[in-house]
């Protein structure tokens, strides 16, 4: 991998880091735990939730004192691992390198979060009617579609790329 290619996804990750921090400290400055302003009545909310589990809220009720050190291991391993795969090349395909540095991205500003207050700050709330959806935020957002990307690579992109190869080595 070339240093400027190698580059883009450090940069990409960077940013998306940056945008996570800065809308969790926007909001913290500027809101309590509670807080709910609608941005789009019957739709979407802006909340000031505080989540110590992982995404959707599992374990956020969980009183085990090892919760947030495991969540903060298990955040930084996966920041070393996807770091490890994007700067040994490991991740060639594009959108596997993306999916890899989003991931790798949201990982980092949920981890930066639970280091610094003990949770996370999730403020972006869907919902239609009395069904809301888990609130979440920017790092959440990179995690899916990191992970979309890295799904779409593996199981379609990946087989197109297989099958390419297989027909230009029968030919």
């Amino acid at each position: 991998m070339t240093s400027l290619a190698g580059a883009r996804w450090v940069w990409l990750s960077l940013a998306v880091v940056a945008a996570d921090r800065v809308t969790k400290i926007l909001l913290d400055r500027t809101t309590r735990p509670g807080f709910l302003r609608p941005i789009i009545p019957g739709f979407l909310n802006l909340v000031h939730a505080r989540n110590r589990g992982v995404a959707f809220s599992i374990f956020a009720d969980s009183d085990s004192p090892w919760l947030r050190a495991g969540l903060i291991a298990v955040s930084l391993a996966a920041v070393v691992l996807l770091g490890w795969f994007l700067s040994t090349g490991r991740a060639s395909a594009g959108a596997m390198r993306w999916g890899f540095a989003l991931v790798l991205a949201g990982a980092a500003g949920n981890a930066i979060d639970r280091i610094l207050h003990g949770s996370v700050l999730d403020f972006v709330d869907v919902y239609v009617g009395q069904w809301h959806w888990p609130a979440f935020n920017v790092a959440d957002s990179a995690i899916t579609i990191g992970a979309a990307l890295i799904f779409w690579e593996m199981f379609f992109d990946g087989r197109k790329s297989a099958g390419t190869s297989a027909a230009s080595r029968k030919a």
